[in-house]
Order: structure tokens, then sequence, then C-alpha cells
């Protein structure tokens, strides 16, 4: 997989995104991964990438059109079949782990990170396939929820983990949370772990383990449960 970032904070990007299982992934060509300065798509000398919003209003909005030179180089460039443009937006669709398996099986995607008030609203209409917004809260600037994304992204893909059944034992993979893990020392400060883990008895532990995936769920996220029940 090939993997653009568009953003005015390169930096931000780059030292989580190289690291532990993203630094891995891109060491064994299993996804190549590059960071793009948005202003390297300009052309005026001060490489202005804002402007006020029509009809005023506070903050500035970013300029359609280094964003549009730059998706268009960035596309011209993939010889991997057909791009997919991410806006990273707090007004777009709630990333979730069937979202980030859909977009791991893409072959190239370029990741637009928003800033200021946003960006000029043409980009949505006539550029940017999908809007992602990584939760219900305003972040400084779309570069923080790219990596968040990219994370959740690159993981899925084959051959990144270790195991790949990690991927399909994560929180939401199934619908609900992880169950709970416990490793030694089995009793810490008079804490003891389950008996059932120590059994050998790997139906019951599967059991178990299901029941306290439920459990946990209905806790914590009983959203994901639908009605509860």
């Amino acid at each position: 997989m090939n993997i653009d970032i568009l953003t005015l904070f390169p930096e931000i990007c780059r030292a989580p995104l190289n690291e532990s299982m993203m630094k891995r992934a891109q060491e064994n060509k299993v996804v190549d991964l590059r960071i793009h300065n948005l202003r390297d798509w300009t052309t005026d000398k001060h490489h202005i990438v804002d402007d006020a919003p029509f009809g005023g209003g506070q903050g500035m909005v970013m300029k359609p059109e280094p964003i549009f030179a730059a998706v268009e180089d960035l596309k011209s460039r993939n010889a991997n079949g057909d791009t997919r443009i991410v806006l990273m937006s707090p007004a777009g669709r709630r990333l979730d782990q069937p979202l980030a398996a859909e977009l791991s099986r893409e072959s190239h995607l370029i990741i637009i990170c928003g800033h200021y008030e946003g960006v000029d609203h043409r980009v949505i209409e006539h550029l940017v396939d999908l809007e992602i917004s990584i939760g219900d809260y305003i972040l400084t600037n779309g570069a923080i929820g790219a990596v968040v994304l990219v994370d959740a992204v690159v993981r899925l893909i084959p051959g990144v983990l270790g195991d790949e059944q990690s991927a399909a034992d994560d929180s939401f993979s199934a619908g609900l949370l992880e169950t709970p893990h416990y490793t030694r020392p089995a009793e810490f400060r008079g804490w003891k772990i389950p008996d059932v883990l120590l059994s050998g008895n790997h139906a019951e532990i599967l059991k178990w383990r299901n029941e306290q995936a439920v459990k946990r769920t209905k806790q914590n996220r009983p959203d994901l449960l639908g009605n509860g029940d």
C-alpha cells in the first residue's frame, strides 16, 4: 500500500509513524508512507496556503489551489491502481474498525490534513472521496488525526502484525471489547487470576473469554450492543 499525507506540519506525523510497528511495516516494504508539506505546491514566494473566508467570520480557510495541485501530482505518481482521497475533518464519518479494515484494502491513500477553520468546500465537493473524523472533539490540526488513521489502517494490512489473529481478536473487530488478559505471576498482592485460565480446558477458557467480552462491553460501551441485549 502507498500512503501520502499532505499536511502543514510534517513533523507531527513523522515521529509517531517511524516507531514500532509502523517503522517495521515500512522497512519490510509492506507500506510506502510519504509525508509531504502542502506548502511545496504553492506558487507564490510566501507559500501562502490560507485566506480569509468569504462572507466574513473568524479564522482562516485553506485555499483550494495547493490542495488540488498536490493531490493531482501525487495521483500521477501512483502506478499501483486507484487512489482514494481522504480529508481529516471533524465533520467526517467517525473512524471505526470496519472503516479501518475497508481502507486497509486500498492500494493508494492520499490523506489531507485540515487546519484553521477547514478547507475551501470545493475541495470536499470536487476532490475528496471521504471525510473522516477520529472522534467528536476538536484537535489543533488534522495531522494528529491522520497519524491515528494510518496506524489503525496499516496494522490491518497482511504481513504487518506478527500474528495475523491479533487483529481479528482486537476490540471492536467482532463488535465487542476485548476480553481481559493476565500474565505471570498468577498471584499479585493477593489478587489471583481466574482459575479457568489455569485449567487447560480450552473450551471453558474460550467460553469464559466470550462471557467476559460481553460483560466488559455492557459495562464500558453498551452502545456497541445496540439495544443492550
